[in-house]
């Protein structure tokens, strides 16, 4: 199942919040058979085939619109993914981090959005670059995913190159996983996604894992 060229249709919705304007991407059906939740050390997420490729554009997406807040409503769907001990669920949001959007506005912000217009995304023929790995752990790096749960929602923030150095997981996710279970059904696919970086004080700055698996009773 290949990611290039194809087509993720979503709804846009605008809004004015303490003089700025913003906008806010979601898909335009509904996400199932997908269930986030808290878990010790950052969130799990299960989902289901078509789950997997909703994640796979908004990611894109959130590493390509620097200007759009990507909101994957997960909370309020009911789902057979997810397992027996999880705390409590959790909406997804992706955005660029020169937004300089506050988690603490979401709630505001939703409250005042437009009425949604349709849209549109096609993705490129390569969808996730190649990256370097190895610039990691060059002195100096920034690129990381951050990340802060609230309001009943995990939200990622990052650079393009923080985005891009996670999307291969992702990638493989959605393109990958397919043909790994057709094979083998018991086989567990998942990708785990860093958020975060190393710290001498990891209570001021955790790091913690966003662990997504292939949900296969909808595979």
């Amino acid at each position: 199942m290949q990611l290039g060229g194809r087509e993720w249709r979503t709804l846009v919705s605008t809004a004015r919040l303490d003089g700025r304007d913003y906008r806010v991407i979601r898909p335009a059906r509904p996400i199932t058979h997908a269930a986030l939740y808290e878990r010790r050390g950052g969130a799990q997420l299960s989902a289901g085939k078509a789950a997997t490729l909703d994640l796979a554009c908004a990611w894109w997406l959130a590493a390509r619109s620097p200007h759009s807040i990507v909101h994957l409503p997960l909370r309020s769907r009911e789902s057979s993914c997810g397992g027996e001990h999880e705390e409590r669920p959790l909406d997804l949001v992706l955005l660029h981090h020169s937004l300089g959007f506050p988690a603490s506005r979401w709630k505001r912000l939703r409250a005042r959005l437009s009425a949604p217009a349709p849209h549109k995304v096609t993705l490129p023929p390569r969808t996730f670059p190649p990256v370097d790995y190895a610039r990691r752990w060059h002195q100096g790096f920034r690129d990381h995913l951050n990340w802060k749960i609230t309001t009943d929602t995990l939200f990622i923030t990052g650079s393009r190159p923080a985005y891009e150095f996670e999307g291969e997981a992702v990638r493989a996710l959605a393109e990958d996983c397919p043909a790994h279970l057709a094979e083998e059904p018991g086989t567990h696919c998942c990708a785990e996604i860093s958020l975060g970086s190393w710290s001498p004080y990891p209570r001021r700055n955790p790091m913690a894992q966003l662990h997504v698996e292939c949900c296969t009773r909808h595979w």
